[in-house]
């Protein structure tokens, strides 16, 4: 963080003696607003970048762990978790019974319990809420 503090102290300690330097010419006495609005423009779009860089999290690109402690104190099944995962997959109660090899019904009956325990009335809320839990990916 020094460090890139002291690369910027120098950055602008050169534009600086540049601006002094380039004050007594003709060019620099004609244009200086434009000069001076261009440079604080760009020092402000290398600030922002910078700020940017550093404020926004970076994504960890490591393999995914499902919450294990979450999943017991919610007590959901590993069937439940299997159910879960196909409907963050998007697919319907019948493809999620012909993939799981279990009845449409006992889908419902999964589905109405996931809900139940992660206390959401819709299937978009669930996945939304298994993902901040990290029960899914």
């Amino acid at each position: 963080m020094m460090r890139i503090a002291l690369i910027y102290a120098a950055a602008l300690g050169i534009a600086a003696t540049a601006l002094t330097w380039l004050q007594y010419r003709f060019w620099a006495r004609a244009l200086s607003g434009e000069l001076y609005i261009l440079l604080v423009a760009l020092g402000g779009a290398a600030l922002g970048a910078w700020l940017a860089r550093m404020l926004i999290p970076r994504s960890t690109s490591g393999p995914f762990e499902r919450n294990a402690a979450a999943m017991r104190s919610l007590g959901l099944s590993p069937r439940e978790v299997d159910v879960l995962d196909r409907l963050a997959a998007g697919e319907s109660n019948k493809e999620i019974a012909r993939r799981l090899g279990i009845s449409p019904n006992t889908v419902k009956t999964h589905v109405a319990r996931v809900y139940e325990k992660l206390a959401v009335e819709r299937r978009m809320q669930a996945v939304e809420k298994a993902r901040l839990l990290a029960l899914i990916p």
